[in-house]
């Protein structure tokens, strides 16, 4: 079973549009997937709910935010969205049982320091050894000096970045219907398809 943790102790990096779009490309690959949601906000299983029957199906883990437990077996692919401040017990809990974490970052100073303590963290966990940590650059302009900042910042990691996402209204709109970027043929979503190959090449390997 591929298991995948979304995770950044801060607020508004957007761990759920990385959520749910994983969980979107694992679908579109007709893989057996579902989406659990750690959050109290329940954003990604608000997302689940306005998802088209029509659209490839992406089965609901129902998690107790308190007590994250091991994922139902009868999925092939798992995909768990997880809070802000994310720490202590139930950070232990949700890597006991994953073999991915995902952490996206956004170019800002306060979400480099935050997340800077949160790979700290990861690498000190006992699960460390066989978790495969990849970051996700998110909402990116590449012609900004703090585009450059998280650049450098990345770059000082010994963990890499599998993908860079830019800043577009595309996320938005799809989230407000259940869909991701992989349920939508158009011309307009080719950029984001193109920037999610690196991605998702990891996330299968």
């Amino acid at each position: 079973m591929t298991r995948i943790v979304v995770a950044n102790p801060k607020g508004g990096v957007g761990k759920s549009t990385l959520s749910t779009h994983i969980a979107g490309y694992f679908a579109s690959q007709g893989h057996r997937v579902l989406l659990g949601d750690a959050d109290v906000q329940q954003s990604s299983q608000l997302w689940l709910s306005l998802r088209p029957h029509s659209a490839n199906p992406i089965g609901h883990w129902e998690v107790d935010p308190s007590d994250i437990g091991k994922p139902p077996k009868e999925a092939s692919h798992v995909v768990l969205d997880t809070p802000a401040g994310l720490a202590g017990k139930q950070l232990k809990e949700a890597l006991k049982w994953a073999n991915k974490v995902v952490v996206p970052l956004q170019a800002s100073i306060f979400d480099i320091y935050a997340t800077r303590s949160f790979l700290d963290e990861l690498a000190q966990s006992r699960h460390a050894d066989r978790l495969d940590v990849g970051i996700v650059a998110m909402r990116v302009d590449e012609r900004t000096l703090a585009a450059d900042q998280l650049s450098a910042f990345v770059g000082s990691l010994d963990l890499p970045t599998v993908g860079t996402l830019r800043d577009t209204q595309n996320y938005v709109q799809l989230a407000a219907n259940g869909l991701t970027i992989f349920d939508v043929a158009s011309a307009r979503m080719e950029r984001d398809l193109a920037q999610w190959k690196s991605i998702c090449h990891w996330l299968d390997h």
